[in-house]
This record gives C-alpha cells, structure tokens and sequence, in this order.
C-alpha cells in the first residue's frame, strides 16, 4: 500500500489537530477529545536492527513482503544476498541472491568455509540522497523518520533509483512510478510490525522506534558493536546491523 503526504496526515490524525487550530473558537477539551489515540508520527523515529548471526535465509520476509505490498513478480522491497567466503578470501567473496532469497538458497559450494545471510531494504536514510534528487518533491521524509514516495508526483524520472546508495528503489512496471520500502508504514501507523519483521521466525529482523526510550533497540545498540551500510556515503542510516561481515558491500 502507497502513501501520500495527505493519507499520512488523516492516518496520524493531523487533520484533526490542524482543523482545531484553524477554529480557535473550538472548545480545547472537543480538540483533545478528536485527537486522542490518533497516531502522532512526531512521537516516533521508525529504523530495524538486523542480527546477522540470527538470519537463516529462509526466504519468509521475502515473500511476506511482497504479499503485504503487493510487490510486481521479479522486483523486492526488500531481499537476501548470501555471502561465500573460500579460503579466508575476505576480499572476494561469491554473492548470490536467486529470486532475492525469496524461496531460500541452494547448498553452498563445497569449497566455501564461511558463509551468512545479509537482509536488505530501504535504509530510510535521515540525510537521504534520494529525497534531495528529486525534481517534484515526490520522495519525502515522514515527520516519524520513514522515506516515502507520493506516486501521484512522482515523473518516473529514475533521479532517485541512480542516487540511492543502496540499490533499494525501482520502477513499477505497470504504474511507471518508483516504487521501495515503506517500513509498511500502512502498518506501523496502527501499532503494528513491519510484515518482515512480523514473517521473521528468528526474530533477525526488528522493527525500532528510536525515539520510545522503552524500545528493546536502546539495550541493543548499547549492548553490540553495530554497523549501517556503507557508512562513507553519510546517509545516517537507521538500518543498524550486528556482526555484519567485512565482505559486505
């Protein structure tokens, strides 16, 4: 499910707040009233943890994804590469991701002595190339933290698919729009887990609200060594990984 700026302020119920400040004549209890339970993305920042040593490649928030999302066949929000290591050979490692890892993997070749699963997605960057690029403002940050795309703006230019550090974006083939990651924010916005998070039967993958000090994530990033992906690129990244090999790229 896509979302505009205008679904996300009916789903976080702005519109209620932004039509009581408009009316200063309605009584603040009537205000308060509308507005309480409502979603208030400006209480939360929304990344993932991913263990590495936790993930088997099974291939389930593959294939939840691309239920949840309605994802085009041959196309991922999110997918698995494996990495093969022969001989110590950190430098040059086989990486392979049949179908995006969504029906798993085939044996490992007999001559590989180590080998782990790297699960990615949108790293709904906070300082993201792919929202500076675009043209129309069709690429944008939530107020909670989460990278989005209005298709009715976007052009299908591609400005955001070349800039994206992490090969995370595509054009839908029947909508010619771009299309990526969502953190299933459809989701997330009514207290639940992303659908791979949810799918997960290891629990590799976990959805975090940096800003809910009560969030396992605090005792997570505090008690391992975490890594984003190509930290060069300074993206600040709220994709954190554990133990992520060397070999990644």
């Amino acid at each position: 499910m896509d979302a505009t700026r205008r679904q996300i302020l009916k789903g976080a119920g702005l519109l209620l707040i932004l039509g009581a400040r408009a009316n200063p004549d309605a009584a603040p209890e009537a205000a308060g009233a509308a507005a309480e339970g409502a979603y208030n993305p400006h209480e939360h920042l929304w990344g993932m943890t991913i263990d590495i040593e936790k993930c088997i490649g099974c291939g389930n928030c593959v294939r939840a994804c691309a239920q949840e999302n309605d994802v085009p066949e041959e196309y991922f929000r999110t997918w698995i590469e494996r990495y093969e290591i022969e001989g110590g050979d950190l430098e040059h490692p086989k990486v392979s991701s049949p179908d995006g890892g969504k029906h798993g993997f085939p044996p490992s070749s007999e001559t590989t002595t180590k080998q782990f699963f790297v699960p990615k997605l949108c790293n709904h960057c906070q300082e993201s190339p792919c929202v500076q690029v675009c043209p129309v403002g069709a690429t944008f940050d939530s107020p909670d933290g989460v990278v989005l795309v209005d298709e009715s703006y976007c052009l299908g230019c591609r400005y955001c698919v070349q800039a994206c550090p992490y090969g995370c974006r595509y054009i839908h083939p029947k909508k010619m729009t771009v299309d990526k990651c969502t953190l299933c924010y459809h989701r997330i916005t009514k207290g639940l887990t992303t659908a791979c998070c949810e799918a997960c039967p290891t629990q590799a993958r976990v959805l975090a609200d940096l800003k809910n000090p009560a969030d396992p994530v605090h005792v997570f990033l505090r008690e391992n060594k975490v890594q984003v992906l190509k930290p060069h690129m300074a993206t600040r990244s709220k994709v954190y990984y554990r133990a992520l090999d060397g070999a990644v790229r």
